[in-house]
């Protein structure tokens, strides 16, 4: 399978999201607009009760942003859009008023990091490391920033926002309250991930609609606060030091 996806399966009251793309889980813009649409629709949808976000593969969960779009983006208005379907997931994710439950297998960068972030509940397996990359680029994470900061503190996403090149493993994402748990498999994982969200769906759905209200208390603002951040990263990536940088992934 070698073309791009995102579907949602139902399965016991649990809405399984997957998205999958052959470039290590990368995410280009139709795929992030897919992903942040059925989001949205899950969170409608009286047939489900909680929602799993998982990808495709085994090796990759996310390896962020699609290299091949960002070489191609020219202009500021098109590095904003760019940058703002990311946005539109995490503030899809914050707004989506059932449980999301993170199922991370494998490595995760950048925007795949903020994904994690933003799930309510996140499960990894001991191969998900993780990395921000983008300041080795010449930009930063600042639209995923807020996300990762909210979920692990401004000293952890600092620590890794600024050490660039190196995977943290799923442990050190554990402790710094990323992850809930590591599982040594991705059987595991899945089993653990199934057996947690079929419980959730036992619950008051209304209660936990509420616990997720508190959960995201103070995050309001952040319909205009992401569109900002992906501004700010559409014009850095017009950077000389960004082409240049980019000109290496070609």
């Amino acid at each position: 399978m070698n073309t791009p996806y995102v579907t949602l399966d139902i399965q016991n009251e649990v809405g399984y999201i997957e998205f999958f793309h052959p470039a290590h889980n990368s995410l280009p813009g139709d795929v992030l607009a897919k992903l942040a649409q059925t989001i949205s629709d899950a969170g409608t949808n009286d047939a489900i009760k909680v929602v799993v976000l998982k990808s495709g593969g085994d090796r990759t969960f996310c390896a962020g942003a699609s290299f091949e779009e960002l070489i191609n983006i020219n202009d500021a208005a098109t590095g904003k859009v760019f940058f703002s379907g990311l946005a539109n997931v995490i503030n899809a994710m914050r707004k989506c008023p059932k449980f999301i439950i993170g199922r991370i297998q494998g490595k995760t960068v950048g925007g795949g990091v903020g994904l994690a972030a933003a799930t309510d509940y996140c499960m990894a397996s001991k191969f998900a490391a993780i990395k921000l990359s983008e300041l080795n680029i010449g930009i930063g994470p600042f639209v995923v920033g807020p996300a990762i900061e909210r979920k692990m503190g401004l000293s952890a996403m600092s620590q890794i926002a600024i050490d660039a090149n190196t995977f943290y493993p799923a442990e050190w994402a554990k402790q710094k309250g990323l992850f809930t748990q590591v599982y040594d498999s991705t059987e595991e994982l899945d089993e653990a991930v199934k057996t947690t969200a079929e419980h959730l769906c036992t619950y008051n759905t209304e209660a936990m609609l509420e616990m997720k209200k508190v959960f995201w208390q103070g995050t309001d603002d952040w319909d205009s606060l992401l569109a900002e951040r992906a501004q700010t990263s559409g014009r850095l990536v017009l950077s000389d030091f960004t082409k240049e940088k980019l000109k290496g992934f070609k």
